[in-house]
């Protein structure tokens, strides 16, 4: 009985385990449904529509403000400093003509007084020299004697006081000179650069006062890539060459207590030779009155020892696109993207190569649009989503 109850137990369950095995079974035999590819989107851009028009060439370098005339201030007479002008400091200021310091100039006085002294001696001695000549040739005429010597008419003893007499008057103008050097006067409106003696100090001729410099023009000496000297009219003077009034404009700018300033000026000449290593060669620009006497802006100094960004004015193009650096692919292949929004690689012209940009002459057409996304790979005919942005070529490059 126990037996008979347990199959009629069992054999219900074998059935049902039977079953979903063969169900398990059919549902692992079914085809998966099939997997759809994801969509692969050209990627997205961003091009620059270019226009051509006027191009202004630009080099451009940079430099540091020197004065134009630097002297140093040296004693011309020996002695001590019994006067200082306040304006005989580092950094001051002064005018033309102004007296810096002074020398003691008593011992100078005298000097003159005593130079004075011994013309009145020689203008006796030649006036008595002259009245005993014309004694002596009025005496001769009387005795009937045909020539006579000049010693015997005193011409020579004439002639040795007229000659003492001139140098003594030369020893009195060159007492004036020294007592005039006893104040040191400023050869030009200018700055002291560093002051180098101060009052009561002894002083030696020929020793340095003050090293200073005159504010009406400074220069900035410009170093120039020897390639670029074709941008623009570099004034390369030769001998016998007719001398240039006027270069190249350059614009001058640095950024003082937080703003930028711009100054105006000329290129003026070029400094020696071309260096046989860098190719570089030193142009100079001028500027005129740096430190703004005239009072004609608000403008700070271009103070001498100021680092300035200078933009040299190069030729002008009538024709000429302004590529953005993003658009090369390499040296001369710009990136293009077509109508149908296709990349194609163009062959194109480079004129100059600016920090941001490249102008170019040729191998574009008017209306053109440039890839300037950066891409991992790029091909001829790839197909890319644009993002538009337009620009146009610019003066002043």
């Amino acid at each position: 009985m126990k037996r008979q109850t347990a199959l009629m137990i069992l054999a219900p369950l074998a059935v049902l385990l039977a079953g979903a095995a063969a169900a398990g079974v059919l549902i692992g035999m079914r085809a998966a449904p099939p997997r759809r590819a994801p969509e692969v989107l050209p990627p997205l851009v961003r091009t620059v529509e270019l226009h051509a028009g006027p191009v202004r060439l630009e080099v451009h370098t940079q430099g540091t403000v020197i004065p134009r005339t630097e002297s140093t201030l040296t004693a011309e007479v020996a002695g001590r400093i019994v006067s200082v002008s306040p304006r005989f400091a580092d950094g001051a200021f002064f005018e033309q003509g102004e007296v810096l310091l002074e020398i003691d100039p008593a011992d100078y006085r005298e000097a003159l007084a005593a130079a004075r002294v011994r013309v009145a001696e020689a203008e006796l001695r030649l006036a008595q020299e002259e009245a005993a000549a014309d004694v002596a040739r009025r005496e001769w005429r009387e005795l009937g004697e045909q020539g006579g010597s000049p010693l015997a008419l005193r011409e020579l003893q004439v002639a040795q006081a007229r000659a003492a007499l001139d140098a003594a008057r030369a020893a009195v103008e060159r007492a004036e000179r020294d007592l005039a050097r006893t104040r040191v006067v400023a050869p030009y409106a200018g700055r002291v650069r560093q002051k180098l003696v101060d009052l009561g100090q002894f002083v030696a001729r020929g020793v340095a006062l003050a090293r200073v410099y005159a504010i009406d023009r400074a220069e900035v000496h410009l170093p120039v890539a020897g390639r670029e000297l074709a941008w623009f009219d570099a004034p390369l003077a030769y001998r016998g060459g007719a001398v240039r009034t006027a270069g190249p404009r350059v614009r001058l700018t640095a950024t003082l207590a937080g703003r930028t300033h711009r100054w105006d000026g000329r290129i003026t000449r070029t400094i020696g030779e071309i260096d046989p290593q860098s190719r570089v060669i030193t142009v100079v620009a001028e500027v005129r009155d740096p430190y703004g006497r005239r009072g004609s802006d608000d403008r700070p100094p271009l103070a001498v020892g100021t680092f300035v960004e200078a933009a040299i004015e190069g030729h002008a193009l009538e024709r000429a696109f302004v590529v953005p650096r993003e658009a090369f692919f390499d040296d001369d292949t710009v990136l293009v993207v077509d109508a149908e929004n296709r990349v194609r690689f163009r062959d194109v012209h480079v004129v100059k190569e600016n920090r941001d940009d490249v102008i170019v002459s040729a191998g574009l057409e008017d209306g053109e649009r440039v890839l300037v996304s950066p891409l991992e790979t790029v091909t001829e005919g790839m197909l890319v989503r644009v993002v538009h942005e337009p620009a146009s070529a610019e003066e002043g490059r």
